[in-house]
């Protein structure tokens, strides 16, 4: 299996940001000394609350790079509907390029309506098929940037070159089918630099629902998902996998494709992962919950008692049992063990920096699950491999 961490900064208790990226450096320089594959910055803006801090995760991973050297450096995602095309895919060879090849690119079509209205008003949650368009066609562009020397693009949102666009230069001699030879108008263009992976950084789509997974799946895209419980994530498991077998023409293993999201605090005892880190993940919960609601956090055909208010049941035993890596080292192994049996899941990745939890506290539960966790899955899949 795969270990990933999922680096969402957060600034609960109002620290200066520049502690905020100390702790961040931290967490990064321990992962990539001990052998973690990967770590991950996710996109947010306009969060004065403090629940979500990072407004740029290229640029954290830039500088992740440079004080790293082996770590994976993706993005959870880049919200592609928030940027130009042509800029993202420039700065995302380029971060490929400084970091040779150690990019996992992230994307998504954004959650927040108060993030996505000011970002770009084409990408207003509101309209969902709007967005979704958007989104497919940015992303037809970045990989075209990525992999043609010279393109061109004509689509609702965007159009390159621009129309007419006459361009004449003594030293850049016209080029067959990119500039017209009799009048100069500009008919393809060319985005520098490539990626350095060939050819171009493995592509991995944040997921919720059904249509997002089969879309996902039929282009090529891996996935990322986190909150439901093991039971939902099969059905979506199996969605994914039987989409990606008929796109590819060949059976697809369950759990291919896919890395999965869990909140995870391991402590020497399960009153102590509670007591130093439940509350917070509650109340980031109740954040998240606000919009979704509870049905992420059920089981299928699940039927919840009426509550007053729709986030009345939302308490730490609520989650605990359904999706939560809290507890002891043996019990978040077990944990993880379960998701192999059922999920056959091949990459997971944790956080344990949930807006309020102590630093320390953060950076203990990741040396326990690196010294206690990791280990105990690598030695039941190094025995099987054996069996095998």
């Amino acid at each position: 299996m795969k270990f990933g961490y999922f680096c969402n900064t957060t600034n609960w208790k109002k620290k200066p940001f520049v502690k905020i990226l100390d702790e961040t450096r931290e967490i990064a320089i321990y992962c990539d000394q001990n052998k973690w594959d990967s770590i991950w910055f996710t996109e947010h803006h306009f969060n004065h609350e403090g629940m979500e801090t990072c407004t740029n995760p290229l640029m954290m991973c830039a500088d992740v790079a440079s004080r790293t050297k082996n770590i994976r450096l993706g993005q959870a995602c880049n919200t592609i509907t928030f940027h130009n095309p042509i800029r993202l895919a420039e700065d995302i060879a380029t971060l490929d390029q400084m970091s040779k090849g150690r990019v996992e690119v992230g994307i998504g079509r954004g959650v927040y309506g108060r993030e996505a209205v000011h970002m770009n008003k084409e990408a207003d949650l509101k309209d969902q098929g709007k967005n979704f368009r958007l989104f497919a066609e940015t992303l037809e562009i970045i990989k075209k940037s990525w992999t043609e020397d010279f393109f061109s693009h004509d689509g609702e949102f965007y159009k390159y070159p621009s129309e007419n666009f006459v361009w004449q230069h003594d030293m850049s001699p016209p080029i067959d089918g990119v500039v017209e030879k009799k009048t100069n108008v500009l008919k393809k263009i060319s985005v520098l630099p490539k990626p350095y992976q060939n050819p171009h950084p493995p592509i991995s789509q944040v997921v919720d629902g059904e249509r997002s997974i089969q879309w996902a799946a039929e282009n090529g895209i891996k996935t990322l998902m986190w909150i439901p419980t093991v039971k939902a994530l099969k059905k979506r498991f199996e969605i994914y996998r039987d989409a990606k077998s008929k796109a590819e023409n060949r059976d697809v293993p369950l759990g291919e494709g896919i890395s999965l999201v869990r909140d995870m605090f391991v402590a020497e005892t399960m009153e102590e992962a509670k007591k130093l880190a439940g509350e917070h993940i509650v109340n980031y919960m109740r954040w998240v919950c606000h919009w979704r609601g509870l049905g992420n956090h059920m089981d299928p055909g699940e039927e919840l008692p009426q509550t007053k208010n729709k986030l009345d049941l939302l308490n730490y035993d609520f989650l605990h049992e359904r999706n939560l890596l809290f507890g002891t080292p043996d019990y978040v192994a077990s944990k993880i063990k379960e998701l192999q049996k059922e999920l056959n899941l091949q990459s997971l990745q944790v956080w344990s920096n949930f807006p309020g939890v102590d630093h320390q506290a953060c950076m203990r539960s990741i040396k326990l699950f690196t010294e206690e966790v990791m280990p105990k899955i690598k030695s039941v899949e190094v025995n099987i491999q054996r069996a095998s």
